[in-house]
């Protein structure tokens, strides 16, 4: 997957500057930074008539590149006000000459923002960089966080460099209090932060800089953007016309216990429209429905008879299962078969109530995909939601790693996981999705692209960008997130992967 784009940690990044920093004509990293986002807010100052900009300079390199954009930006014409409380002696070495070549060209310095109201054309964020979340005491606070408070609330486009201050760049945690940006300038590589948990709410539109470095070795990455670019070369081929059912596979869905039978109807509706050839539903529920009506195409049997189906591609297990002797029973069945399983919701609970369940899953020689949410996957790792929040990275690759599989954390900036350790930080997705019955179509979804020929990671990675991107296609129809429904989304996936498999519309 040579065409996905980069993602790198912190360490990796430093890992960078150092190396540069050793080549025989070492790269002057700070000024090419600044240069670049000066560029960057020159072309939105093009949209605004006022070109007066503030400027927040921290006491880092961050503060560095404030300062040498703040140098541009006043060369071109416009007015800036920086905002430095700090000593400029005791700034580190390349930030210390970006302030000398401010105050070279007239520059000033104010110790805090201005009172009264300001109009602003843009304000520049350049407080604190990629470190910030490498000491974990300290959060921004006191004069730091009043100012990011008060940048927060004026109504004007918002230039993070590198990553908004207050945003961890390894794990997308705020750190005290954040600034919302409008655009984030980064530099050298992409963050993991940017993308997962709270990155895609306060980091804008995200723009690479990579600033031109040129080394013998660079470091390679682990961790990759799951974007357009990249699901193309996920799609399955177009259908040949001398095809029929059984070129497409076989899914089964095992759960849907009492009270609980549409999780498993949403996924096997979800495999269906998503292009299985034959979608099995084997349904705990001691009343259960002997045709579902509004979805006749499905074949309901009792969870027994999915055990006996020849040949079977994919085994999705969890949707609605329910915490009963008798799931965990069946649970045990699907463990020790050798077809590939999908395991969600309930099947992950069990997983996590049971120690030897996890031995099993960990021993299969199947492959298994696990897609749990933050919740589901604490108790999987026998922690908090909170812990799992905090380093979301680490958690989902603890996954993998326990247990032998591939793997999606859901939410915000949903991270897949391979059993090599690469990572996938998925780019599409909304608010709309946080509704019951969407993680049963996901779970659907993976199955139905399984049963058609693709290799595991290949069909969680398509499935988890599909489903995301199905919900922002409902954006618009639905004149916002809310009310989306778990079954629209089946739809609106359908659409999508025909429009893309076909070339109607082909992701770039």
């Amino acid at each position: 997957m040579t065409i996905a784009d980069p993602v790198f940690l912190t360490a990796e990044i430093r890992d960078i500057e150092h190396q540069a920093a050793m080549l025989p004509k070492p790269p002057r990293l700070m000024e090419k930074a600044g240069l670049a986002a000066a560029q960057i807010v020159r072309d939105q100052l093009h949209k605004n008539p006022n070109h007066h900009v503030l400027v927040l300079a921290g006491p880092g390199n961050n503060g560095g590149d404030a300062f040498v954009v703040a140098r541009y930006l006043k060369e071109w014409g416009n007015a800036v006000t920086v905002v430095f409380d700090g000593d400029p002696n005791r700034v580190p070495p390349d930030a210390k000459q970006a302030i000398q070549a401010w105050f070279d060209i007239g520059g000033e310095i104010s110790t805090g923002i201005p009172d009264g109201d300001q109009n602003w054309g843009a304000v520049i964020d350049g407080l604190f960089g990629i470190g910030l979340d490498q000491s974990q005491n300290r959060p921004i606070a006191g004069t730091y966080g009043k100012w990011v408070d008060t940048v927060n609330q004026l109504n004007v486009p918002i230039v993070a460099l590198d990553i908004p201050s207050g945003l961890g760049s390894d794990d997308g945690c705020i750190y005290g209090t954040a600034i919302r940006a409008t655009t984030t300038v980064t530099f050298i590589g992409l963050k993991p932060g940017l993308f997962t948990n709270f990155g895609p709410e306060y980091c804008g539109t995200v723009l690479l800089r990579e600033l031109d470095i040129q080394l013998n070795s660079p470091p390679a990455p682990h961790t990759w953007l799951l974007n357009q670019k990249l699901t193309q070369s996920l799609l399955p081929l177009p259908r040949s016309a001398n095809s029929h059912k059984g070129s497409f596979g076989s899914v089964a869905i095992l759960g849907g216990s009492t009270g609980m039978v549409g999780a498993a109807l949403l996924a096997g509706k979800a495999a269906l429209h998503l292009g299985a050839g034959r979608v099995y539903l084997g349904l705990l529920a001691q009343a259960a429905p002997p045709v579902d009506f509004s979805q006749p195409e499905l074949m309901l049997r009792s969870p027994s008879e999915l055990f006996t189906l020849k040949p079977l591609n994919c085994l999705v297990v969890g949707p609605g299962l329910g915490n009963t002797a008798e799931a965990l029973s069946w649970l045990e069945s699907a463990l020790n078969s050798d077809v590939t399983l999908v395991l969600d919701a309930d099947a992950l609970n069990l997983i996590a109530q049971h120690p030897h369940l996890g031995i099993t899953l960990s021993q299969r020689n199947a492959h298994t995909i696990l897609t749990p949410h933050p919740a589901e996957a604490a108790r999987l790792l026998n922690t908090d939601t909170a812990a799992v929040q905090s380093n979301r990275m680490n958690a989902v690759h603890q996954i993998t790693q326990q247990f032998n599989c591939y793997a999606v954390l859901k939410g915000a900036g949903s991270i897949c996981c391979f059993p090599d350790g690469k990572r996938y930080l998925n780019t599409s997705g909304n608010p709309g999705l946080s509704t019951a019955g969407t993680g049963d179509v996901l779970a659907g979804m993976i199955g139905a692209l399984l049963a058609q020929g693709l290799n595991p990671g290949h069909a969680l990675l398509l499935a988890v960008y599909l489903h995301g991107a199905a919900a922002d296609s409902l954006l618009q129809r639905n004149h916002g997130p809310l009310g989306m429904t778990a079954s629209e989304i089946i739809t609106a996936a359908r659409t999508l992967l025909n429009d893309w498999v076909y070339q109607k519309i082909k992701p770039s």
